[in-house]
């Protein structure tokens, strides 16, 4: 084709992509669900190839739609990065993140560097709240929380869902012979954060007695539990997204495919009276095309 799809049309497909439906792609879009598969139609037509399958009341995308989408990925994130390169001159003045540990420590860190790269002049500092879903700190301008999303009178975005699955050392795994069925946990140490509902839910999933899930170690800190992980001191409900590059590294592993969504989610929450900060707006900008959107 010679000319170029529409804008909006592109980002109904990347929203689409991501989300996997086409309501939560409208309500991402502030558009109706007709208006969403407008869109797509439209755009599919203009390609000339199909981009989705329609199967009974379901729409997913066919291999060329996926490709395809994830170019439009590249392509919108390229030119946001632009904006935020472009718009970061002149943008001065302090800026204080709240973040939990491990999203910290296992992903915050290890990018942080190309924001300060991006806005020089922005003073940036990064807190660890003692809770979670701590929103409370009146010196903090953005808070990322790990949570239900549920802050009356703050600005809420959505960031992350998370899925938890059981991860251990391979010196942990070798050591019960690769644990080859649900059942073989059952003479573990778990790990737990706080308390003990992750791996309860984890358990009911896997139809393995619900109390069982009720002994181990319990730990503050995520950062904690993960490293009791690595030291082979036991199993612990990991999140996929936070023990990315432990797994892609070969010093965590996943011995189950079983996997629980968790009832909470990372989200960033924004004071309304820190909203109108340029350091506050231009921070979302960078989280947002900086984190994987699968």
């Amino acid at each position: 084709m010679s000319r170029i799809p529409s804008t909006q049309a592109l980002r109904a497909l990347e929203s689409f992509a991501r989300h996997g439906t086409v309501w939560q792609a409208a309500d991402e879009l502030n558009l109706t669900r007709s208006a969403v598969s407008h869109q797509l139609r439209l755009l599919e037509r203009d390609l000339g190839f199909r981009l989705m399958n329609r199967i009974g009341t379901r729409v997913e995308l066919t291999p060329q739609g996926v490709a395809y989408a994830a170019d439009i990925r590249r392509a919108l994130s390229m030119i946001s990065g632009s904006a935020t390169r472009n718009a970061a001159r002149g943008i001065t003045g302090a800026l204080s993140v709240s973040c939990p540990p491990g999203f910290a420590s296992s992903w915050l860190c290890a990018k942080i560097g190309s924001f300060a790269e991006s806005f020089p002049d922005v003073a940036l500092s990064v807190v660890t709240p003692r809770r979670l879903d701590d929103v409370s700190n009146p010196d903090v301008d953005l808070f990322i929380i790990f949570g239900h999303g549920t802050q009356p009178g703050m600005e809420v975005e959505l960031l992350k869902e998370v899925e938890f699955t059981p991860l251990c050392s391979p010196v942990l795994l070798n050591r019960f012979d690769g644990f080859d069925r649900p059942e073989a946990i059952l003479h573990a140490t778990l790990l737990h954060l706080t308390d003990f509902e992750d791996w309860e839910h984890w358990f009911r999933l896997a139809g393995l007695p619900v109390t069982a899930a009720q002994t181990g170690i319990r730990f503050s800190d995520m950062n904690l539990v993960y490293a009791a992980g690595l030291g082979a001191q036991g199993l612990a409900m990991g999140d996929e997204f936070i023990c990315h590059e432990a797994m892609a590294d070969g010093l965590l592993v996943r011995p189950f495919d079983l996997a629980i969504r968790s009832p909470r989610s990372y989200y960033m929450i924004v004071p309304p009276e820190k909203a109108g900060n340029p350091a506050v707006a231009a921070f979302r900008g960078w989280l947002r095309a900086e984190l994987p959107q699968s």
